[in-house]
């Protein structure tokens, strides 16, 4: 059964990889964008630029009936911040813009609303044992403050509202048209550039993009996921040593990891005050990904090898 999918965000990197899933299903997709012709091919554009999605509900169009929203936009994780009060920045876009979206999707008849929220509202890091869904949250920065909240308050719209929502947390995404970490790690094995990344033995969780589009879509569609919450993985989890190596072979390149101890990189973090970049770099952070599986039936459909062998070939294509 063919569906109308809202996607805010719907020009982003994950929301290119939604909107491709949900147009091969056969389904219709509108991508609420703040800048025009800036979605995938086939994707009908709803431009809103208004800050933190203020006033939505009196511009939402007439004829704009959609069956589900997947909510991809966000203010995101910032390594630089430059706000005043950062904790209120992202409360402005994060809580209170996504509920003026559910509220005014619910209003035009919407019967779903996917939330992609992020492990950040839950932990930064595990300890021996995955993150499950039912772990006690503990974020520890504004951003995963936020994300938590927004959890918590669309859960309460949706006992009032009737209004079903599913709560995705993903890991770190990858794949092509990645940004960030993952893009200045590829660019630095690429160049031959010698890192310190041989002993790190922690492993992290990951998701490509296109296996969490895949889990997106299910959420849309599946009766069962109605008020669930989701972790969603590439089901294998790589150290940081093993992923460089695995993308130096995809872009064929010499991985240069050079052995340097956990020890010596965490008390270089503390001289140089970036302890919270060397904790992310050398910390565990595994998700267990299981309950997605045993509630849906859903299993990433591709393997890491091939995640990486495509954003491996995206960047030497681009770069």
């Amino acid at each position: 059964m063919t569906q109308h999918v809202l996607i805010t965000g719907a020009n982003g990197f994950v929301g290119k990889a939604v909107s491709r899933a949900l147009l091969q299903r056969g389904d219709r997709v509108t991508g609420l964008v703040r800048r025009p012709q800036t979605t995938a091919d086939g994707v009908r554009e709803w431009v809103f630029a208004a800050n933190d999605f203020e006033g939505i509900d009196e511009r939402w169009p007439v004829s704009l009936h959609c069956d589900a929203v997947i909510h991809l936009a966000a203010r995101v994780h910032m390594m630089r911040e430059t706000t005043a009060d950062p904790l209120a920045a992202y409360r402005s876009t994060n809580v209170t813009g996504t509920l003026r979206v559910a509220a005014a999707a619910r209003r035009a008849g919407a019967r779903r609303f996917v939330f992609v929220s992020s492990i950040k509202a839950v932990a930064e890091s595990s300890s021996g044992c995955p993150i499950g869904e039912d772990d006690t949250p503990t974020p520890d920065d504004p951003y995963g403050i936020s994300k938590l909240e927004a959890e918590r308050a669309l859960v309460e719209y949706g006992h009032k509202s009737g209004l079903e929502i599913v709560i995705v947390r993903p890991p770190l995404v990858y794949g092509p048209g990645v940004r960030a970490n993952f893009l200045q790690l590829m660019r630095a094995i690429a160049n031959g550039i010698p890192l310190p990344l041989g002993a790190i033995g922690a492993r992290r969780s990951l998701v490509f993009v296109d296996n969490l589009a895949d889990a997106l879509v299910h959420c849309t569609i599946d009766p069962r996921a109605a008020g669930q919450t989701f972790h969603v993985t590439d089901g294998r989890d790589l150290s940081v040593a093993e992923l460089a190596r695995a993308l130096a072979t995809q872009l064929h390149a010499p991985a240069r990891l050079v052995p340097v101890p956990v020890g010596l990189l965490r008390l270089a973090g503390r001289l140089t005050g970036r302890s919270a970049q060397i904790d992310r770099l050398v910390g565990e952070l595994r998700l267990d990904s299981s309950h997605i599986c045993e509630c849906l039936g859903w299993y990433p459909p591709h393997t890491v090898e091939h995640g990486l062998l495509e954003t491996a070939a995206w960047y030497r294509s681009t770069h």
